[in-house]
């Protein structure tokens, strides 16, 4: 069975959801639901989540997710990246990536294995394979667009949910903060067994802020449909998505699922998902969600009338810290999965010494707790101890449209007559790169200064 579970580590059963983590409103935090997945059984049935409702009212669990879980396996864009069963008492052999792969971003990293280019004198070497497990990631400057190393980073892998991120690239500008959604059982409908839930219950009216932060903090499958619903339905939604990946250049992207549950044909990349993260950091409002470390979240009304909330925690460890791993320092973002197809996969963005470096970890196979952070970790300690003194191997590219232009500034320069050109097509083929880099690493450090205050004020009333 699959189970979506954000990347998030579980001490207690899933049957401890909601239990004791009710608070009154205007509460302040420190109470949490630590552990956001329900893991149903697939031939039980699954109560109304009517207020009120005395369980009487019953609908079966969906038998579409279980079939597409079951032949999830079978997919063969999705060949090499499922756990086999061990064979004659033998651990299966690992997948290779295949021969041929996308060359988007440059040629070396369209090829197999880890491409890192020369170093300079005082740079330090790139941790070994011990260290680095993942079957692809990908570590890069935000602001250049310069891929600093990789490994395998166009290899089409089950994402998991840091999807999450094209969905909010999608969907995130449509809808102010302030809008309102009474959610519907309708709305809730479709989602996989074993999915991450923030606990979104029918017929209680939810905002637009709400919901992002049940997306971005505790990967609530329930928040994405949600916002789906307020899109036109899944497959609008889906259909948007997709579209929204062509736009971005995302070309090893195929989308099922808005969650990034495990769905047949639900494909994307190390390079891809870095796409996304980039685009996704232009925007306040999703720096804002995948910076927050932990937020109230509404819950049903009390006998007073008044809402009660919960306390949720971001299920991303560099973020939020773990009791085995501690927060990273600069670490500003940006979303998690798991899957029982991807293993882990993480996408981090971390600010030091005025550079801003993104980096992606799909699928580590060293089965160990918050594996996926480790490596990411070191990744980013080699990358900001190295940027400027590598050789890039590749680079990040603009959406489609700022390609365009800046290929078209490109043909203009060759034909001008004069120097003018020339230097037209250089800026345009930069500027983009560059402004994005300035506004992701001035949004994200203001992100890290209201971070620091919200934990300086935790701290005091602790």
């Amino acid at each position: 069975m699959s189970t979506s579970m954000g990347g998030g580590s579980i001490r207690r059963s899933g049957g401890a959801l909601f239990r004791g983590v009710m608070s009154g409103a205007g509460d302040g935090p420190g109470t949490f639901c630590d552990v956001p997945t329900i893991f149903a059984d697939p031939t039980a049935s699954v109560p109304s989540t009517t207020p009120g409702s005395t369980g009487a009212r019953r609908r079966p669990a969906r038998a579409a997710a279980v079939l597409a879980t079951a032949t999830l396996l079978a997919s063969p864009l999705l060949a090499g990246t499922a756990y086999a069963e061990p064979q004659d008492g033998k651990e299966p052999k690992a997948p290779a990536p295949p021969a041929k792969m996308s060359r988007t971003g440059g040629d070396r990293l369209g090829l197999p294995g880890v491409q890192v280019g020369s170093l300079a004198p005082g740079a330090p070497k790139l941790p070994g394979p011990d260290a680095l497990t993942a079957r692809s990631w990908i570590i890069s400057d935000a602001a250049s667009g310069q891929v600093l190393a990789a490994k395998n980073p166009h290899w089409r892998l089950a994402p998991a949910s840091t999807l999450k991120m094209l969905f909010a690239d999608t969907v995130l500008p449509k809808f102010p903060k302030d809008e309102k959604r009474k959610v519907r059982a309708a709305d809730l409908e479709g989602m996989g067994v074993g999915s991450s839930l923030v606990g979104i219950k029918e017929n209680l009216t939810y905002s637009v802020h709400d919901l992002w932060l049940g997306v971005f903090l505790r990967s609530g499958n329930d928040a994405v449909h949600a916002l789906s619903a307020m899109n036109g339905g899944t497959a609008a939604t889906v259909a948007e998505m997709q579209k929204r990946a062509k736009e971005l250049n995302a070309t090893d992207t195929h989308v099922v699922t808005p969650d990034g549950y495990d769905a047949p044909g639900q494909v994307s990349s190390a390079y891809d998902l870095t796409l996304f993260a980039r685009a996704g950091l232009k925007n306040a409002d999703f720096r804002e969600y995948c910076s927050t470390a932990s937020a109230q979240f509404p819950g049903e009304a009390a006998k007073n009338g008044k809402r009660k909330t919960f306390g949720i925690q971001n299920t991303n460890r560099l973020l939020s810290g773990d009791y085995d791993i501690k927060p990273y320092p600069g670490i500003a973002g940006v979303k998690n999965g798991s899957t029982t197809n991807a293993g882990s996969t993480f996408t981090g963005v971390a600010v030091r010494g005025g550079r801003t470096l993104l980096v992606t970890v799909m699928n580590p196979q060293k089965k160990e707790h918050n594996e996926a952070y480790r490596e990411a970790a070191r990744l980013l300690d080699w990358g900001f101890q190295a940027a400027g003194k590598v050789e890039p191997v590749g680079r990040l590219v603009g959406p489609k449209d700022e390609e365009d232009r800046a290929e078209h500034a490109k043909a203009q320069g060759a034909a001008g007559k004069n120097g003018q050109g020339g230097q037209a097509a250089g800026s345009g083929d930069d500027s983009g790169g560059v402004l994005t880099g300035v506004g992701i690493a001035g949004g994200v450090l203001l992100v890290l200064g209201l971070g620091a205050m919200v934990l300086r004020r935790r701290r005091s009333r602790s």
